[in-house]
């Protein structure tokens, strides 16, 4: 038998299990051994109250860690069946990278044949769920009881690249979230490798830092485990990044089911109303998303039919367009593709004198940034007139958005700046330009010594800059001229974005979210949005996708309607676990629109409500950061007046 054999055995009877709710149970033989398969001092009675004590005062939340948790040569023999009988699948979405197993759930269930290839890992499983290690857990968090009937147990291979984004696993019925680490057991896991284990601690409930509080660098038979608590237990895994095998299993105790001691009716009920996927879409948590999706109104907006290029619109746009895009046969060819599929992709969109020099200038800040690129969010809010998007469960990265510093460290200023109600004349990149001038005008004395030590140093001013001046244009009335032309729409609103996507750091998960934060409107606009995205990469080698860094869209109707016909007493139409884990599946028959980190290519896109879209986690080994410039509008159709 294959270990495709086994993996497809286990899909199998996971299957089975679901539909038949079987119970898993221990027998009453391997109860009374569990313990022997711990090392002895788990359960010592000093041992275990210093524990307790670490978890009750542990920071951000309630966790805790337990090194050589499990007896040495079992759990050598469990990563041994692992790696040679259990075939994992890569899976990748938009908040992990993993390989991984089926639900081990079903061990119970497999046939003799196969128990008898991976017996260890028949009794581990046994032994982490057994009413021993269950009372132990439940006694050191004090989280109360925990099932003993509902397991939920996986297979995670962590290898280079490999990453899981900031959630707080909070998802049905779990309570207690635990991994147990088995790397390479002769071989000491380094901080520098990745896949620590990074906790959060929370601007607010529900709203997680960007920056990690701690971090756990995992070896081999270590458990950490912590409490799911609702807005709160926000984690995630390091991306590995070194060619190494970050192996663990991870797992989650629930809460009591009916028939089991400490089942309380309407518990289970109650925590998935707190679900993380729940907690995405509500309009309250969306008050503390930065940047603000804040639609600039359009003077005089001009309607389609009378959008032709003068003389000046043309000079000005050629300024930084390519001059052959500006032609009536360019706007038409371009036009005709838009009608037909609602997308288009320019090649070679700036012009040849404008992107050379901004490329350079791009490419040299990558290598010669001073003092370095920044990497917390207070090195960023040092970065004028750059600010951090957040929170760090929806999206991370850096932004120019025209408008003032805006304080985010708190609830009160948050509410202040929800409050803002001008959506007119708040957006300037001419004057952000002009104050970068002023800025470069006084150099400080570390600079000046920095750069007699090398004279390559730069600040990223200039780009940004340039990038301003760019961003300007894109808000221009020639340019919206120019593509009310192929998109037959007049453009109402805008919103427009510089954005950067650092190695190792940031991302945008999906989300199909368009809101108008200006209540004060009742135009009654097109139901979607017009979106561009200029990408400015100046790296190169991104077409592999490995880097992350691409702009994916999506739509999944069937995930879709199950959420709108699913209700908290409906026992028939259930929420599947792993996909509320990873909030939406990226799978390719769902993927309208993919476009990788590129230099000098603009796209156009009409994206309705059903779409998704986000921009892959950059990894860590992206040889530069991936930059564009997002451009967003209200539009509405003169075909339809």
């Amino acid at each position: 038998m294959t270990k495709k054999h086994i993996v497809d055995d286990f899909a199998d009877e996971e299957e089975s299990i679901r539909k038949k709710k079987i119970s898993i149970k221990q027998t009453p033989e391997e109860e009374s051994q569990a313990k022997y398969f711990f090392q002895q001092h788990v359960f010592d009675d000093d041992f275990r109250n210093n524990l307790k004590k670490e978890v009750a005062e542990s920071v951000p939340y309630k966790w805790g860690t337990i090194n050589n948790l499990i007896e040495d040569d079992l759990l050598r023999n469990v990563r041994s069946e692992i790696m040679s009988e259990i075939e994992f699948t890569k899976k990748e979405t938009d908040i992990y990278k993993v390989f991984q197993s089926g639900d081990l759930a079903n061990l119970s269930a497999m046939p003799p044949s196969l128990l008898k290839r991976l017996p260890s890992l028949y009794k581990l499983r046994s032994v982490i769920y057994s009413e021993t290690f269950r009372n132990f857990i439940s006694d050191v968090t004090g989280c109360g009881k925990l099932s003993g009937i509902k397991t939920d147990l996986s297979i995670q291979l962590y290898t280079k690249g490999c990453h899981l984004l900031t959630h707080d696993d909070v998802i049905g019925s779990r309570r207690v979230s635990f991994i147990l680490y088995m790397p390479d057991p002769d071989s000491h896991w380094k901080t520098h490798y990745g896949g620590g284990l990074q906790l959060f601690d929370s601007l607010v409930p529900n709203v997680p830092q960007s920056d990690v509080h701690s971090k756990l660098v995992p070896n081999f038979n270590q458990i950490a485990f912590f409490t799911v608590q609702p807005g709160l237990s926000f984690h995630a895994v390091e991306e590995v990044k070194v060619d190494k095998q970050r192996l663990s299993l991870q797992g989650w105790f629930h809460i009591p089911q009916k028939g089991e001691d400490g089942y309380i009716p309407g518990e289970q009920e109650k925590t998935e109303r707190l679900s993380t996927l729940q907690q995405l879409e509500s309009k309250e948590l969306r008050e503390f998303d930065f940047p603000k999706l804040k639609y600039s109104r359009i003077a005089n907006p001009t309607p389609a039919s009378e959008s032709k290029l003068s003389k000046l619109d043309v000079e000005y746009l050629s300024e930084y367009m390519n001059p052959s895009l500006l032609t009536d046969d360019s706007i038409s060819r371009l036009g005709q593709i838009f009608n037909d599929e609602s997308v288009v992709d320019v090649m070679s969109f700036l012009n040849k004198e404008y992107e050379s020099l901004l490329h350079k200038q791009m490419k040299n800040l990558e290598l010669n940034e001073y003092p370095r690129m920044p990497a917390n969010q207070a090195e960023v809010e040092k970065s004028f007139p750059w600010k951090l998007a957040i929170p760090s469960h929806k999206q991370r990265f850096m932004y120019i958005d025209g408008t003032e510093f805006e304080d985010i460290k708190g609830s009160e200023s948050i509410a202040k700046l929800n409050q803002v109600k001008d959506f007119n004349n708040n957006v300037n990149f001419s004057m952000i330009s002009q104050l970068l001038e002023l800025k470069k005008q006084v150099t400080d004395k570390d600079y000046e010594s920095a750069l007699v030590e090398d004279p390559n140093l730069l600040r990223p001013y200039d780009v940004t800059q340039k990038l301003c001046a760019l961003a300007s244009m894109f808000k221009s009335k020639s340019f919206r001229k120019w593509l009310s032309q192929i998109t037959k729409l007049r453009l109402m609103k805008d919103n427009v974005l510089i954005r950067r996507f650092r190695p190792g750091q940031d991302f945008i998960l999906a989300t199909k979210s368009t809101e108008d934060y200006d209540l004060s409107d009742t135009t009654e606009y097109m139901e979607g949005v017009l979106e561009s995205t200029l990408n400015i990469t100046p790296s190169s080698g991104w077409e592999s996708g490995e880097w992350g860094g691409y702009e994916l869209c999506l739509v999944d109707d069937d995930v879709a309607e199950r959420e709108e016909s699913r209700t908290i007493n409906d026992d028939d139409v259930e929420l599947n676990e792993d996909e509320a884990a990873i909030y939406r599946t990226a799978d390719q028959d769902s993927v309208v629109y993919e476009g990788q980190a590129s230099w000098n290519k603009f796209s156009i896109m009409y994206r309705d409500p059903t779409v998704m879209k986000f921009v892959k986690y950059v990894s860590y080994a992206a040889p530069g950061s991936r930059w564009d410039i997002n451009m967003t509008w209200k539009c509405i159709d003169d075909a339809i007046d």
